[in-house]
């Protein structure tokens, strides 16, 4: 089995997390701002030494690819560069450094593929500057309309359009990624479910199917100090009997269902005023579609009036499970058998591009741990000795890859 250049890997990780490091030791690298291009441009001139073909599509997202012995559709790894507000130094950026180390090992042991090889890095995979997150490979996979898309208004009231002219790296939309022979991403967990069994390696077999509800409740508006509390209609307290109520039953469903209620809202917001309105939101996640309705029937047999409050809701979006290629990921957990490290199957329940590239490439994914689970926050840490192992396992896995048929690969595509 062969091994990848662990001290240049962890060079390289330690290089980019001084593009727009925080003092706490995380990054904010916004997509296109002027720390993002400045990481864009050191990733350009390093791919372009090591004689690389550097090309960037319509909506910045840049290719570096090692030519192949045959003319055949690449086999493409990478990941993304943009973070969030103060967020950590693995997050996007290891999948992109561990491409760009799989390559140069390719090329240090003279090793020569029939396949060419592509490393990518997706613009605004985070959607923290511009919404919505993994943009550019929503266009790319026609999950988003790029009109539409560069209309997205940053904080400032910038367009993407207008971050896009301005940052020197708007390509052509024939440098799209239009096809390929497998798509494979490393990426930090983002939670501890590795730590905890502790396992290696994950062998990510899909992204999980989600949906979002915003819950409201209408009540009515007095004086906090005059109005007795069997007269008011206080929609702070019948929201949050609902909430315990959701809680109560949610807890009955699968085991592996998660739910966050991540965001509450209450109206007018002011200490001596009963709230009129509470609204909050209910975001459910699981594989299975099945258990994704169960969490719908419940939000829909809610009471419609509860604590002299009327109850109201709207599902404001949904997405079904991605699962991902059989054949790329049984590859995966070959490579981490025959390298010794210990793997656990499983999903992701954070987005990734890989989930919208998986439309249309045989795709799949490589999680390595992350401390305490800890990720888009400044204390994000994965060990440089995980980051090396799961850079060994992408490159083995790479290798097997471009020694297989890989369009029967493309065959067992599964959307």
């Amino acid at each position: 089995m062969k091994k990848c250049n662990h001290q240049r890997l962890q060079q390289n990780l330690e290089l980019f997390s001084t593009y727009g490091g925080t003092p706490h030791h995380g990054v904010t690298r916004l997509s296109l701002s002027r720390e993002d291009i400045q990481a864009r441009i050191k990733f350009k001139e390093m791919c372009e030494h090591i004689g690389l073909r550097v090309t960037i599509d319509d909506m910045a997202t840049m290719y570096a690819t090692l030519p192949g012995k045959k003319s055949l559709p690449s086999i493409v790894i990478g990941s993304h560069l943009d973070s969030v507000v103060k967020g950590g130094r693995f997050d996007g950026v290891l999948g992109v450094l561990t491409a760009l180390e799989v390559v140069q090992s390719i090329q240090d042991q003279n090793l020569e593929l029939d396949y060419p090889i592509t490393i990518v890095n997706f613009t605004n995979e985070e959607g923290a500057r511009f919404e919505p997150s993994m943009m550019a490979s929503g266009v790319l996979a026609n999950k988003f309309d790029r009109v539409k898309m560069l209309q997205s208004t940053d904080n400032n009231g910038e367009t993407f359009e207008e971050a896009l002219e301005k940052s020197g790296f708007k390509g052509s939309e024939e440098n799209r990624l239009k096809e390929a022979s497998a798509y494979i991403e490393l990426h930090i967990e983002q939670g501890p479910i590795l730590e905890h069994l502790g396992h290696d390696i994950g062998v990510v077999e899909g992204v999980l199917g989600m949906v979002c509800y915003e819950i409201s409740l209408h009540g009515e508006s007095n004086h906090a100090g005059t109005t007795p509390i069997n007269m008011r209609k206080d929609a702070m307290f019948a929201t949050a009997n609902i909430i315990v109520e959701l809680q109560k039953k949610l807890k009955k469903l699968d085991d592996e269902l998660v739910y966050t209620i991540g965001r509450i809202n209450a109206y007018p917001n002011v200490h001596t005023v009963i709230p009129n309105q509470v609204t909050f939101t209910l975001e459910s996640r699981h594989k299975n579609s099945a258990v994704i309705k169960q969490v719908e029937n419940i939000i829909k047999n809610l009471p419609k009036e509860l604590e002299h409050c009327q109850l109201s809701y709207e599902k404001l979006w949904d997405r079904n499970t991605v699962v991902f290629n059989h054949d790329v990921c049984n590859v995966i957990a070959e490579a981490c058998k025959d390298l010794g490290y210990s793997a656990h199957h499983m999903y992701s329940g954070a987005g990734h591009d890989a989930q919208f590239i998986a439309s249309y490439i045989p795709s799949a994914m490589i999680f390595v741990s992350s401390l305490k689970g800890y990720s888009h926050r400044e204390d994000e840490f994965t060990s440089y000795e995980d980051c090396a192992k799961g850079a060994d396992v992408m490159l083995n896995a790479v290798l097997q890859l471009a020694k297989q048929d890989l369009g029967e690969v493309s065959s067992n595509l599964v959307n």
